[in-house]
C-alpha cells in the first residue's frame, strides 16, 4: 500500500518542486517504486524531469476531469528505474474552474489513485502555490503532508492560512491526515536569518522539522533546466547530498 505524500505551501518559489523531484528520484534509486503526480499547471516537476508537457497528449488534467480516462493512461516512466511520473499537461490550468461543477470535485484525484495504491510504496503529489481546488484534491489524496519552507524573511507569510486550511480538511473532509513535517530549503548557514527561520518554524512544528536542511546551492537551480534531477546532475553537489542524507532517501522521512 503506497504512502501519499503531498508536497504543499501555497507561497511560490519556496523549493516545493525542487522537494518533490529530488526525493521521487532518490526513492527510486534506492528501489522503492515511486510514482510522482504533478497537480501543479506550471509542470515544473514534469519539465524537469525532461518531460516536455506542453506538448502531451494527455496528463492528470485527464484523469480528474474526464471519468472514461484512468491513471495508467497517463504514466509515463521515467528513465530512472521504479520512478513514474502522472504528468501535467496544459489543460491544467483551467481545471480550479472545471472542477466547480464536477460531483465529488474535492475527491477527484484521490479517487483515481485509490486503485492503483499497491502498485507503488510512495506517491508523491507536487502541487501549485496556491490553494484553490487543484491543491485541495492533492490535500484531499494524501495520508500525509510536507512542507518546505524557504529561509526567508517572508517565509512564514500565510503559514497559518495553510494550516488552517489543513485543520477544515480534517475535521470536514479526511479526518486522517497527517503533517509529516517541515522541510527547511534554501538554507544559509552564513546569516542569522536562516537560524531566526528555523526557530519560529520550530514554534509551528515542534518535533517535525526535518534532519535534512537543503542549502541554497546554484546546481539544484541548474539542474531542471537540463531536465534532470540533482541525482543526476551532480550527485556529489552539497544539494544532492542534502536530499540523500546520510542513509537511503526512505530514511529523510523521520525528522528531529
Amino acid at each position: 500500500m503506497a504512502r501519499i505524500i503531498s508536497i504543499i505551501n501555497q507561497k511560490g518559489g519556496v523549493g516545493k518542486t525542487t522537494t518533490a523531484v529530488n526525493l521521487s528520484t532518490y526513492l527510486a534509486a534506492y528501489g522503492k517504486k515511486v510514482l510522482l503526480v504533478d497537480i501543479d499547471p506550471q509542470g515544473n516537476a514534469s519539465s524537469g524531469l525532461g518531460l516536455d508537457y506542453q506538448n502531451l497528449n494527455q496528463g492528470v488534467y485527464d484523469i480528474m476531469v474526464r471519468d472514461e480516462i484512468n491513471l495508467p493512461d497517463i504514466t509515463l516512466a521515467h528513465r530512472i528505474d521504479n520512478l513514474h511520473i502522472a504528468p501535467a499537461n496544459l489543460n491544467l490550468a483551467g481545471a480550479n474552474i472545471e472542477l466547480v461543477g464536477l460531483p465529488r470535485r474535492e475527491f477527484r484525484l484521490a479517487d483515481n489513485l485509490r486503485p492503483y495504491l499497491n502498485d507503488y510504496d510512495f506517491i508523491l503529489i507536487d502541487n501549485p502555490p496556491s490553494l484553490g481546488l487543484l491543491t485541495l484534491n492533492g490535500i484531499v489524496a494524501a495520508n500525509e503532508l510536507l512542507i518546505p519552507v524557504q529561509c526567508e524573511y517572508y517565509a512564514l507569510e500565510g503559514l497559518s492560512q495553510l494550516l488552517y486550511t489543513i485543520n477544515l480538511v480534517q475535521n470536514n473532509l479526511k479526518p486522517d491526515l497527517n503533517i509529516l513535517g517541515a522541510v527547511l530549503t534554501m538554507y544559509d548557514g552564513r546569516n542569522k536569518l536562516s537560524e531566526a527561520v528555523f526557530n519560529e518554524l520550530y514554534q509551528y512544528f515542534p518535533r517535525r522539522i526535518f534532519r535534512s536542511i537543503i542549502p541554497r546551492n546554484i546546481r539544484l537551480a541548474e539542474a531542471p533546466s537540463y531536465g534532470q534531477s540533482i541525482y543526476e546532475y551532480d550527485p556529489g553537489s552539497k544539494g544532492a547530498r542534502a536530499y540523500q542524507g546520510q542513509t537511503p532517501a526512505e530514511a529523510q522521512l523521520r525528522l528531529i
